[in-house]
């Protein structure tokens, strides 16, 4: 039985013998199995209290520099705001970096600003841009381990991606489209196509399109930044030229201009699959303006990314990987209570 601990001390932790511990962690026989599982699950818990030990006194001084809508960003901050007490006896603390427009050179200079000051795990949400990628692996060769949320770098030095499978949340998103009342062509909107995250999403949506119903067709919008004035401009725009669109799948936000559009228009979508729980389609959800909601817990993200900080910093074992959220189909009648009233 591996362990790293003194048999005093596990025989402390079980309440057995010395002799029985010594017996068990030698594999020599005559030892009733309970006996064994007791000494199993006392290294175990041995283990989690040391691990907790090394974290008592340290400080862990986080980055968020994301770029997106102010509604999702300060959905990310509560997030983090939320979990930072849960992650005790380390304490942790964060630096926000926030941007709504597109603008590489200007993410650029806040990277570059972390790593001059210094820090020790930056959580980055950004365009998959080669100046970007620069900075990722600058920032890993000054030690400063790089976590990519909600939409990754995968051709970058960083740790590890924090977020949904995308291409998987796209397909899911075509399957209920496919499945609703709508049977005209399909208005898909994003916030910038330089996302790695939103070009997989639309990817996997168009992939799964072809599959389900090969006779509808897709009217792409991107470079919104996601913002309901940009939106509001382009969605009208496109419902003049398409007369055809009955259907909406919001890869990058900015649903209330997209909805004030087809208003303007005249218009309703047959069906509308958005993504995130943030404070506006909670309430469009809420209100039946919006289908379908493809939430993740980004309070598990978020804590889920801080641990892998940890990881890269030796405070936590285990190694630091990408592992995919899971993805939850919400609409008006499952809604999180955490998130909204229940419907009259």
């Amino acid at each position: 039985m591996p362990h790293r601990h003194k048999v005093r001390e596990i025989a402390q932790q079980s309440g057995l013998s010395p002799a029985t511990v010594d017996r068990v962690l030698h594999g020599r026989p005559g030892v009733r199995a309970a006996t064994v599982a007791e000494v199993e699950r006392a290294v175990e818990e041995l283990d989690r209290q040391a691990t907790q030990l090394r974290l008592v006194g340290r400080t862990f001084l986080l980055d968020l520099v994301m770029q997106a809508p102010k509604r999702f960003s300060d959905a990310v901050r509560t997030a983090i705001e939320a979990e930072l007490p849960t992650l005790r006896p380390a304490v942790v603390r964060t630096r926000f970096h926030l941007r709504e427009e597109a603008d590489p050179s200007a993410m650029v200079d806040a990277l570059r600003t972390v790593r001059r000051r210094g820090s020790h795990g930056v959580l980055l949400k950004a365009t998959d841009h080669p100046e970007i990628i620069a900075e990722v692996a600058e920032l890993t060769r000054a030690g400063v381990p790089v976590v990519t949320l909600v939409t990754d770098l995968p051709d970058s030095e960083r740790r590890a991606y924090v977020g949904i499978d995308n291409r998987a949340a796209g397909a899911t998103a075509a399957y209920l489209v496919t499945r609703s009342r709508s049977r005209g062509d399909v208005l898909v909107t994003l916030s910038r196509s330089e996302f790695r995250g939103e070009e997989q999403r639309v990817r996997g949506f168009a992939e799964a399109l072809v599959a389900l119903d090969p006779a509808r067709h897709i009217v792409d919008l991107t470079d919104t930044d996601g913002l309901d004035p940009t939106t509001l401009s382009a969605v009208r725009d496109a419902l003049a030229v398409h007369p055809g669109v009955d259907a909406v799948y919001s890869v990058g936000g900015g649903n209330r201009a997209t909805l004030e559009a087809f208003d303007a228009a005249g218009r309703e979508p047959a069906v509308f699959v958005a993504h995130d729980l943030d404070q506006d389609n909670t309430e469009l959800l809420r209100t039946q303006r919006v289908s379908y909601v493809l939430h993740h817990d980004l309070r598990a993200d978020v804590r889920r990314a801080c641990r892998i900080v940890m990881q890269a910093h030796g405070a936590l074992p285990g190694t630091p990987r990408s592992v995919p959220s899971h993805v939850h189909v919400v609409t008006p009648f499952n809604q999180p209570s955490a998130f909204a009233p229940p419907l009259p």
